[in-house]
């Protein structure tokens, strides 16, 4: 297929791919039974969405997409022991996960147990001294003063750990993929063990617990008892969903889409002390959740207290809440500049390694384990293929990796573990974590790159940028961005309509801050529309566009409501451009 506008090669190194034939037939089928605009019906029939049931994707219920518990093995014994320990008073200890994910698993728990009149101890292990997921020591001396504990967001690749939590029973609510044997647990609750269906595999784990805390309910109101009402839940679930990058498909569109709304009602202490302090002024939407509230729950456990960004979620006391926000945004900056050092030197490593490998990897003596998934994700980004960053320290690499869409990474480090060329090794699809031997490094990244080569990666040509269709800007209303955004929300797996807006004129051009690019184009019909290049001068773009020299343009990007003092305007989330005709 030709490239769309004739566009091979953009400015940001893409080439340009509109709807194919197919996608063009169904978007027209469904505005033959709907009176849906025809972007909305692009932006449909890309999902997948069949014509008769378009008018119900735009109002997808909870209730109707949320499926049974039962359907995941060991779900009703691990509820039925979550409930038997809140209903006679055990000892119940709660071991989470560092990041958003367990911090919001966590609460979760915390909440409902609150609810029932019960209190659970909270423990997260610290990254740096205790790694990922339950230790020995940690469950052992768990096990010595609770009777249950519940391990959510880990321990299903920890035999050992489980093991030794002697004299207590252990429960995992977890995501994370499955070896061939499971810990010696009461029960463990996990879409991606082995002997799963994988229906469900999109879960992440605060998605697990709530269809847990779901089949709780179900078994209290069984036995003539009323559980908590599970609504006010849901922006804890759609947070971790968002964050940990699970695809915004099937029930997850619905959950993060309902979680939304319960986060709007600026209820929950933690989350509107957070908001407040990162300035967030307009409603909750993916984006914010992902790179706003997100990052600064992961603050804590990247290089701080790792159990702050859980008690930030679980608080009902506002001062509380307010002072625990003002520490991990103060964490967040401690972060950012630890990250900013880190990715510089990553990247160099990288780049005289080679970007065009199957994987792209770096490692380097002394780097924060805690921001080397961010460095990862920043490779990632870069090189459009897998990566990994290492920190080396104490006689062993502790890396995070971050993948693209159609490669398995977490699979491929699993197996790497399971070969002995790494000490320990796990996660999912696009995301995984490993601890290495400093001589096994060189042939561990060797046959990670070779098993991430056997899936495709590094194959791909140019990047490609989608785009549904085009647009001018007269079309580009408030009506439109409404009506778009109702056929989302847009994330992981569920990508945001993209447009192309053909052969404009650049009327003014200003740099905004050290890296972004305002701009303002029209058709000469008298149509304009106003756009933001974010992060444009970090490259090519924002140089290129800001001497223009009168050249006409593509841009292509996303619709937005700008709100600025006051008024609300359409605005493009400029992404990529390319000269007209060139």
């Amino acid at each position: 297929m030709s490239a769309y506008l004739g566009v091979d090669l953009s400015l940001t190194g893409r080439r340009w791919e509109g709807p194919d034939a197919e996608l063009l037939r169904q978007a027209e089928a469904i505005a033959q039974r709907t009176d849906l605009a025809p972007a909305v019906c692009a932006t449909l029939a890309r999902a997948g969405v069949a014509p008769e049931a378009a008018e119900g994707y735009l109002s997808p219920q909870l209730r109707e997409l949320l499926p049974d518990p039962k359907g995941l093995r060991d779900m009703e014994r691990a509820a039925a022991r979550i409930v038997s320990a809140a209903t006679r008073g055990e000892r119940i200890a709660i071991f989470a996960d560092y990041d958003v994910d367990g911090g919001a698993s966590a609460a979760l728990l915390l909440d409902w147990l609150a609810a029932v009149g019960r209190g659970a101890t909270l423990y997260v292990p610290d990254r740096i001294d205790e790694g990922y997921g339950p230790n020995v020591p940690a469950m052992r001396a768990l096990a010595a003063e609770h009777d249950l504990i519940v391990c959510v967001d880990c321990g299903t690749l920890s035999h050992d750990p489980v093991a030794a939590a002697e004299g207590a029973d252990v429960v995992v609510l977890d995501h994370h993929l499955a070896g061939e044997t499971l810990p010696p647990a009461h029960a463990v609750v996990n879409p991606n063990r082995q002997d799963e269906d994988g229906r469900l595999a999109h879960l992440c784990a605060a998605g697990v617990v709530f269809l847990m805390l779901v089949e709780a309910g179900r078994q209290l109101r069984a036995a003539g008892r009323t559980g908590p009402d599970l609504v006010p839940l849901l922006d804890l679930v759609a947070l971790a969903t968002v964050a940990d990058v699970a695809p915004l498909t099937g029930v997850n569109r619905a959950l993060v889409r309902q979680g939304l709304k319960v986060m709007g009602w600026r209820e929950r202490p933690g989350l509107v002390a957070l908001a407040d302090v990162a300035r967030l002024d307009r409603a909750p939407d993916p984006y914010a959740l992902g790179f706003v509230l997100g990052p600064r729950i992961n603050a804590g456990g990247r290089v701080g207290q790792a159990d702050l960004g859980a008690r930030l979620l679980a608080t009902r006391d506002a001062a509380e809440a307010e002072a625990l926000a003002r520490r991990l945004e103060a964490l967040n900056e401690e972060r950012r500049g630890i990250e900013a050092s880190v990715r510089a030197s990553a990247m160099a490593q990288a780049e005289a390694r080679g970007l065009d490998a199957p994987l792209v990897w770096a490692a380097g003596e002394g780097w924060h384990p805690g921001v080397v998934g961010i460095v990862a994700s920043r490779l990632k980004e870069a090189a459009n293929r897998p990566a990994v960053v290492i920190g080396l320290e104490g006689g062993e690499g502790k890396g995070s990796g971050r993948s693209v869409a159609g490669v398995d990474l977490g699979a491929a480090v699993q197996r790497l573990a399971a070969e002995g060329l790494l000490l320990k090794g796990g996660g999912h699809r696009m995301a995984a974590g490993l601890t290495v031997a400093p001589e096994h490094l060189e042939p561990a990244m060797a046959r990670l790159a070779e098993l991430l080569a056997r899936q495709g990666a590094g194959a791909a040509g140019p990047r490609a940028l989608r785009l549904d269709g085009t647009l001018m800007p007269g079309a580009a209303t408030p009506e439109l961005v409404e009506a778009l955004e109702a056929a989302g929300p847009f994330g992981a797996g569920a990508a945001a309509p993209r447009f192309a807006f053909p052969d404009l004129a650049i009327r003014h051009a200003k740099r905004v801050g050290e890296t972004h690019l305002k701009l303002s184009l029209s058709d000469g019909m008298g149509g304009t529309i106003d756009a933001i290049a974010f992060g444009a001068f970090e490259g090519d773009l924002g140089p290129r566009l800001e001497a223009h020299g009168g050249a006409r343009v593509h841009v292509a990007g996303r619709l937005e409501m700008n709100h600025w003092r006051g008024r609300s305007t359409v605005q493009l989330r400029l992404e990529d451009a390319a000269f007209a005709g060139a």
